[in-house]
């Protein structure tokens, strides 16, 4: 049987990494770095300085997104700090080009504080067409998404969020046409309550099933008003306290909220 993990960091030193930065313009001689250099580049920058939007017309910007993550929650390993999630960012840039033809550069870094990497994302904007946000902790993830979306100008995707609920939400759809039923009136339970069901849960609402067809289920076990840390959860993560409110579940232990 393959060791995947053994065979992965073999292959990743012998490569030193999984990217490389290619030009994809012809330079053969003196004259081409005139055009794609100095003296002929002030062309292009004079234009952008007259219309930033013709940024996404005459460089990169067009078809290039940064995949950025502070290391806080990286895959199942947890916070392991921005140095290790250097190769799952490379492995997303990689997946972006193989699968969808766009370049993407990983951006790992320190900045951890919400208003840090806020900051960070709105410095870098004038480099990327979009952000892919990845493994970043909950619930900092939430208001980080909520806020760059309000105040920056470019495309930005938490994949952990709304890639994973989209994908779920199609299996669903799936399932409700082989099985007949209606997913508007379906109850399920969402076990665990982070970064993808809580995405997940909004993405279910918005596709209209009844929250109270939704039991949510996190460590502590089930989702609801009464719970004796519902007031904490109120101030510290008001996205799972919507959940408890909203969905209002009669049942109260995991044991019974698994019964058919």
């Amino acid at each position: 049987m393959t060791d995947w993990y053994r065979e992965s960091v073999k292959l990743h030193k012998l490569y030193s990494g999984k990217l490389e930065i290619v030009p994809k313009v012809p330079v053969k001689d003196q004259k081409d770095f005139a055009i794609w250099y100095t003296p002929g580049v002030a062309g292009p920058s004079k234009k952008i300085a007259e219309d930033i939007l013709e940024s996404f017309e005459l460089t990169w910007r067009w078809n290039t997104v940064a995949v950025i993550s502070d290391g806080t929650r990286v895959l199942g390993l947890g916070n392991v700090g921005a140095e290790a999630a250097l190769p799952v960012m490379e492995g997303k840039a990689l997946l972006f080009k193989l699968l969808g033809g766009v370049d993407a550069i990983p951006i790992v870094h320190r900045a951890r504080e919400l208003e840090q990497f806020l900051w960070l994302l709105k410095t870098l904007e004038p480099s990327f067409g979009g952000y892919n946000l990845e493994d970043i902790e909950s619930p900092k993830c939430f208001a980080l998404l909520e806020r760059a979306h309000n105040e920056l100008d470019i495309p930005i995707w938490h994949d952990d969020q709304q890639g994973t609920a989209t994908i779920v939400l199609a299996a669903l759809l799936a399932a409700t046409k082989l099985t007949g039923l209606k997913l508007e009136h379906t109850r399920m339970v969402l076990f665990g309550v982070g970064a993808a069901n809580i995405a997940l849960y909004n993405l279910l609402k918005s596709y209209g099933v009844n929250p109270q067809n939704i039991i949510a289920i996190d460590s502590r076990g089930v989702l609801h008003p009464e719970r004796e840390d519902i007031t904490h959860l109120r101030k510290t993560n008001p996205w799972k306290y919507q959940i408890a409110v909203e969905t209002a579940p009669q049942v109260k232990t995991v044991e019974k909220a698994f019964n058919g």
